[in-house]
């Protein structure tokens, strides 16, 4: 029988392992090419894995719970009926897209300049090594942390434990980058009656973003009010010949995309991230939406180079994505590589919000509920009051490299096109 390596394939940029979450054959079973024989979880979204080849599972290289590398080996596939040889699957362009980081022993995790390279034997995945850069744990303190991970490997929950336990040693002001030491958390008791609810994997890792960006990030807030009457007036126009046409709906949703891109075009300043003391001025404009689920928790799928669509290619984006997180269709490149995010806060009732920026982007856009206000409206024969379709725009700001002046002209160029659409449009 001969024997195939099975690799972790690429599962989206910047994505580098996994975390294997289920397998759902064992040793033994036989597979079928294509079929899902495990699920992993990046740092971005729960996912299946296919079978690389049809065969027998013959023996599994990464355990439940354990890490796996990106284009590095998960299983042996045993093929029946043919020659007893060992062959490997070329891993292509999953192999390639391993960084060097990631396959050789961590030389220096502290923050920069903070801890001199030393060489160890022990191996860090490219997840904790990242975790211990953010915390400030050098590498001599690293060392110190007991594994659980196969042959000692420091796994995320181990730092994770870490950190949470106190354990972690100050940095004696070693740190290049200056950090906020945050206050020790006050007990809570449940009283009878209370119901605990322990959180899910989900709602962890959006607690941590969360409250990760807002260490990074100077947040600054700034709102504008918009007038979509003719933006609200065409929608209506066109939204049942749409839906008659195209099978599906017409939401705002696209309208905001389309308008966001095109202000990011004006404003490329806003399309940036910040790398310690550099800037990196993004070359694609691809904007998250935010995606409520069923279960109350948030994705955020990506709509890449967005800028480069039409409203119809953008509405049909819009819509497939959607579908996708609410039925847990959404694959890691899906998440990947948003450089500006749109919260639509109006489908909720929200006519105001404060979001919280997806790191590593600057800005983030929130989009009020649409409601009929009187305003005053300029007429031939003098001012006049009407009924208007009105709504907040909240821009959420890093005023590190985002100033008062560009976060208010970005969020104002994006109500001038909101504001002047055409009623006349062709979708």
């Amino acid at each position: 029988m001969a024997t195939v390596e099975m690799v972790l394939p690429a599962m989206g940029e910047s994505i580098m392992e996994a975390t294997v979450l289920q397998w759902l054959k064992k040793e033994g079973d036989p597979i079928e090419q294509d079929e899902s024989i495990l699920e992993v979880a990046t740092d971005k979204v729960d996912t299946e894995v296919p079978a690389s080849e049809g065969g027998i599972l013959q023996k599994i290289l990464v355990q439940e719970g354990d890490i796996a590398q990106v284009g590095k080996p998960i299983a042996i596939i045993g093929k029946e009926g043919e020659e007893d040889e060992e062959v490997t699957v070329p891993v292509g362009e999953a192999e390639a897209s391993v960084s060097q980081e990631a396959q050789i022993p961590v030389a220096d995790v502290g923050r920069a300049g903070t801890v001199p390279k030393t060489q160890t034997s022990r191996f860090y995945s490219p997840l904790v090594k990242n975790i211990a850069r953010k915390e400030g744990i050098p590498l001599a303190e690293l060392e110190q942390i007991k594994g659980t991970g196969k042959e000692g490997r420091v796994t995320k929950k181990d730092i994770l434990n870490y950190i949470e336990s106190g354990a972690k040693k100050p940095d004696n002001g070693h740190s290049t980058t200056s950090t906020i030491s945050p206050l020790p958390l006050a007990s809570v008791t449940a009283n009878e009656g209370d119901e605990v609810i322990p959180m899910d994997r989900m709602r962890k890792m959006i607690a941590a973003r969360m409250l990760d960006s807002q260490r990074i990030a100077a947040h600054v807030t700034s709102f504008v009010e918009v007038d979509v009457t003719n933006l609200v007036l065409w929608r209506n126009k066109v939204k049942k010949a749409f839906e008659q046409r195209e099978g599906e709906k017409l939401t705002f949703t696209p309208i905001f995309v389309e308008a966001i891109a095109q202000a990011l075009k004006d404003y490329p300043m806003v399309n940036v991230s910040v790398d310690s003391d550099k800037i990196i001025k993004r070359k694609h404009i691809n904007i998250g939406m935010a995606v409520a689920l069923p279960d109350g928790n948030l994705i955020v799928p990506v709509i890449k180079d967005a800028d480069q669509l039409s409203l119809l290619g953008l509405a049909k984006q819009v819509n497939k994505l959607a579908e996708k997180a609410r039925t847990s269709l959404l694959s890691a490149d899906d998440l990947s590589n948003g450089t500006y995010t749109l919260s639509n806060i109006g489908s909720f009732g929200n006519i105001l919000g404060t979001p919280i920026i997806m790191q590593p982007q600057v800005a983030i856009l929130a989009i009020g509920t649409i409601t009929k206000t009187p305003s005053v409206v300029e007429t031939s024969s003098g001012d006049a009051i009407a009924i208007r379709h009105k709504m907040y725009l909240s821009h959420s700001y890093d005023h590190r490299v985002v100033d008062g002046a560009l976060g208010g002209l970005f969020v104002k160029r994006v109500a001038d096109y909101l504001e002047q659409f055409d009623v006349d449009r062709v979708l």
